[in-house]
């Protein structure tokens, strides 16, 4: 019995970066006295730039397994 994890579309992990992401700048930025409208929208745009970076970038392309030869 091979246990693995569970398959998960890459658009679901990439926007649960992007939620991640944006909650730690929004609050980190909240907690330092950043007025919360300017925290909002820097947090976001860069919660939309992690999602587009990881969900081009992040995804693994399968490995081609050698045919072997009958």
């Amino acid at each position: 019995m091979h246990l693995r994890a569970p398959s998960i579309a890459h658009g679901v992990v990439s926007f649960l970066w992007a939620a991640f992401f944006f909650l730690f700048l929004f609050f980190g930025m909240v907690s330092i006295g950043t007025a919360r409208g300017l925290a909002f929208v820097l947090s976001l745009v860069a919660a939309l730039a992690i999602f587009l970076f990881v969900r081009i970038q992040g995804e693994e392309r399968p490995r081609r397994t050698p045919v072997s030869p009958r």
